[in-house]
């Protein structure tokens, strides 16, 4: 089947629908041995029925025919388990009437996503189900509509039958993710940037004649929503085995019209915030314990590297202002980590930073900064006078001892006197108030 001079799914068959029964009798396709990773289709449909009593709603409560496809149909296949249910239902009509009948049935909650479409989308405590109209006449036409063909499995949750019409088994057990149709790419460009998260996340590669496609279409990202893009991105960024994916959709071009032309150096910075993690983790819980920290350096890599070019890419990618803020500060100080720091630009290094500190230090060269490791530890040292420093004098006590005034010159006082005490020339309240006196005596002006 050819479509504008793209093949679709070249060389698969129309059609494949397995029982389930199968599994109980004679003529059943289950092997009593079977290769490593490899899965026979009455395996998958097992595999489904074992999840259906573990839904906090009855099949009887659905209408006669209704399909459960998509992620919950392949993970299962893949025999990936979820800590919270995520369903997607196909019906043949009235989708939002059957989704509205079953939250009200089961006290649940109830959100018409696309009214024209007709999706909407039940709310449990265990997870969601999506209730969506069939496309097209026949179920059929409806998952050659879709994604990959992974993707486009059914299950038939009355008959208890699998429906495949487009090979997507054959290609879970092969663990490559396959392109329906160059014109199913096009209609959504957000699926060019969704096929490196799913390799990423499924440990699957990509036909090579899908990459070509994804290739070819690279431009077409710019027309999706910053949201959605930012929302694949992010899958990317926070999957522990994403880099190489990332690099991959970078060099492919799908990512050129968001983060624009990403250098072999920025790269190189990528993959080096994956090193620094893994080293650092095992040398500092705090590191695994936040993934956060990670997650923005690897993204700060693979930005501008002025803070403020990288800023407005980051508001072009709506990212919420705490990320932009924190992106932004690693950015603006990470240049004077590249060299030696004595105490005093230590400390004005830490007060810049606050908690973003280890962002930056996942995007530091440890091995060409001997001080790497000391800032290191001086942040996790609670007791570290240069990054939590404890003041020998308040504000008021200067006001209280000093012919002061209220005003900026307090602040000032006050920082001379914190970096005096980190390089080690006070030691009490009283050498603090003896400084103050002579800091005022050389500043009379002020």
């Amino acid at each position: 089947m050819r479509e504008s001079g793209h093949e679709a799914v070249p060389g698969r068959n129309e059609g494949i629908v397995v029982s389930l029964a199968q599994v109980f009798t004679k003529k059943s396709v289950l092997l009593t041995k079977t290769e490593p990773g490899s899965l026979t289709l009455s395996i998958l449909g097992a595999r489904l029925s074992a999840l259906i009593p573990s839904w906090p709603f009855v099949l009887s409560d659905l209408p006669p025919v209704c399909y459960l496809v998509g992620g919950t149909v392949r993970d299962a296949g893949l025999g990936r388990e979820r800590s919270q249910f995520d369903l997607d239902l196909v019906v043949p009509h009235g989708a939002i009437a059957v989704a509205r009948k079953l939250a009200r049935q089961y006290q649940a909650g109830f959100v018409t996503l696309d009214a024209e479409r007709e999706i909407a989308r039940v709310v449990f405590a265990e997870g969601t189900v999506d209730f969506a109209r069939q496309e097209g006449d026949s179920l059929t036409q409806d998952l050659k509509r879709r994604d990959y063909t992974i993707n486009a499995i059914a299950y038939d949750l009355q008959q208890k039958i699998l429906i495949d019409p487009l090979g997507g088994q054959d290609d879970l057990q092969a663990q490559v993710l396959r392109a329906i149709s160059f014109e199913n790419l096009q209609a959504d460009p957000l699926r060019l940037l969704r096929a490196y998260r799913q390799a990423a996340q499924l440990g699957f590669s990509i036909e090579p004649t899908t990459r070509s496609w994804l290739q070819h279409l690279s431009g077409a990202l710019a027309q999706v929503a910053a949201e959605r893009v930012q929302a694949e991105l992010n899958y990317l960024l926070d999957c522990p085995v994403g880099t190489p994916w990332l690099e991959a959709a970078i060099s492919d071009g799908v990512l050129t019209s968001w983060l624009g032309a990403v250098s072999s150096t920025q790269l190189a910075q990528l993959r080096l915030v994956d090193t620094q993690y893994r080293q650092q983790s095992r040398r500092w819980s705090a590191f695994s314990e936040n993934p956060g920290w990670v997650f923005s350096a690897k993204l700060a890599a693979l930005l501008a590297p002025e803070a403020d070019s990288a800023i407005r890419t980051l508001q072009t990618l709506k990212y919420a202002r705490a990320e932009i803020k924190a992106i932004g500060s690693a950015l603006k100080h990470l240049p004077s980590l590249r060299r030696e720091l004595d105490l005093t630009e230590q400390y004005f290094l830490f007060r810049g930073l606050g908690n973003y500190f280890p962002i930056a230090a996942l995007l530091m060269p440890m091995s060409n900064l001997p001080t790497g490791e000391t800032l290191l530890q001086r942040y996790f040292d609670p007791t570290d006078p240069v990054v939590h420093p404890r003041p020998l004098v308040t504000g008021h006590d200067l006001l209280q001892a000093l012919p002061l005034k209220r005003g900026p010159l307090i602040g000032e006082l006050l920082t001379a006197i914190q970096i005096a005490q980190i390089n080690g020339k006070l030691h009490s309240p009283e050498d603090a108030i003896a400084f103050g006196v002579e800091y005022l005596d050389q500043n009379p002006t002020q």
